[in-house]
């Protein structure tokens, strides 16, 4: 039986722990893999008490606030939900051992593409205890060991939740580590741990995700702030654009794919401005805009330049009127932060133009942006939102946690 982390063991020990917990860990069955999932959720469930006890401990700490606050703060609701998410992994597919592809030579050699484990994987983050879970859990459908470094914020929950996950009877020992976040000097050492760590994954503000990809000599996915926009075209419907602004600012302000600015088409401008400005001002949002929008609503505050890149976080959303689809496109691809952005509109030509053209991860039509989530794509849960372009790109999870390697089957053939 595995057994939580040790707070004796230094943070190479623990990385030498995962690395040889790694191949015991890709030598699991699938089987084997989603019992330790449903085994997990279990565990979960009924550690309930002990979790929120662990949490209000982080919350009296007095640390975190607003936004962080939000994601810090475990409710009986969302620990149900990190359970379910756990159930959910285990009942998808297993990506380690498939064939990607197959093909024969002419010298009669079969050759066969197949995903493999990564390996170690290590992930740095900031405040959000469900982070832990969800990673633990893709990570053990992957075949890969984990290596996590919370933020400090949130040290008791992770703790609390490592013990429970790690202590699952059948789970290799080893294979969940939880390092030390006291110290920055354990990012150090993680992103140096070139040969025992396979790749690192930074989740938080764009202070850690720089400063990990720019210091790192361990390859990284890099996930990104969420400077999320919203388009509305001349051709929406105000209702449907309603319905997509407010769930969008509103409904978790706190979170990446929260969107941030509110783009509208100068046609419809008089018409909408007004409505979504009184909407948004109900639900207590604050609002900042443009000269042209200004106009429109006197109330609206000016933004000034730095609106425009500034991922909020918070009630707040900037407003500007653009002259038509080219002018939201040009202004999304130069202050997006490449996550997720979406367009409102009944022109297919107009839409299809943006989801071409917007140069980020994911791009939504006539759809709120907090749909970009890996459990709401049907991946169970997400190691993140990667904005960048080479390995995976958007909300990934078990298909993203695996490389490849190449199984060739021959019958005695020398190469001439």
């Amino acid at each position: 039986m595995a057994t939580g982390p040790s707070p004796v063991l230094s943070t190479r020990q623990q990385l030498v722990r995962a690395r040889d917990a790694a191949p015991r860990v890709g030598e699991l069955s699938t089987v084997q893999k989603n019992g330790l999932l449903i085994a997990m959720a279990k565990a979960i469930e009924g550690e309930r008490q002990s979790i929120l006890a662990a949490n209000q401990r982080d919350l009296e700490s007095g640390t975190a606030e607003g936004a962080v606050r939000d994601r810090l703060t475990l409710t009986p609701e969302r620990i149900t939900a990190m359970a379910s998410g756990m159930r959910e992994i285990a009942v998808l597919s297993d990506p380690v051992g498939e064939s990607i592809s197959e093909w024969t030579r002419p010298n009669g050699l079969v050759i066969r593409k197949v995903r493999v484990p990564l390996g170690v994987v290590g992930i740095i983050y900031e405040s959000r205890p469900n982070v832990t879970v969800d990673t633990v859990a893709l990570a053990l459908k992957t075949g890969n060991a984990i290596v996590l470094r919370g933020g400090k914020e949130a040290a008791h929950s992770n703790h609390c939740l490592v013990e429970i996950l790690s202590g699952v009877q059948g789970l290799p020992q080893g294979a969940v580590q939880l390092l030390d976040s006291t110290t920055r000097d354990s990012v150090g050492e993680l992103i140096a741990a070139r040969g025992l760590v396979d790749v690192i994954i930074p989740r938080g503000g764009a202070g850690l995700i720089n400063f990990v990809v720019e210091n790192s000599v361990v390859p990284v996915i890099e996930t990104g702030a969420g400077n999320c926009h919203i388009f509305i075209d001349e051709s929406a419907d105000f209702d449907m654009a309603d319905r997509i602004v407010l769930n969008a600012k509103t409904q978790r302000p706190s979170v990446c794919n929260a969107a941030e600015k509110l783009l509208v088409h100068a046609a419809i401008a008089a018409n909408y401005l007004p409505r979504i400005a009184k909407k948004l001002d109900d639900a207590g949002v604050e609002l900042r805009g443009d000269e042209a929008a200004r106009r429109l609503v006197p109330s609206i505050k000016a933004a000034t330049e730095e609106d425009w890149a500034e991922e909020y976080l918070r009630l707040c959303i900037a407003i500007k009127v653009v002259a038509n689809v080219e002018e939201a496109i040009a202004h999304i691809n130069h202050y997006s932060t490449k996550n997720s952005e979406a367009i409102v509109t009944a022109n297919e030509v107009n839409a299809r133009r943006f989801l071409r053209a917007v140069d980020s991860a994911t791009i939504f039509w006539n759809a709120s942006t907090r749909f970009s989530d890996g459990s709401e794509f049907g991946f169970g849960a997400e190691m993140g939102i990667s904005t960048q372009k080479l390995h995976c790109r958007g909300p990934f999870a078990l298909a993203e946690l695996t490389s490849s390697k190449y199984e060739v089957m021959g019958n005695g053939q020398v190469r001439e």
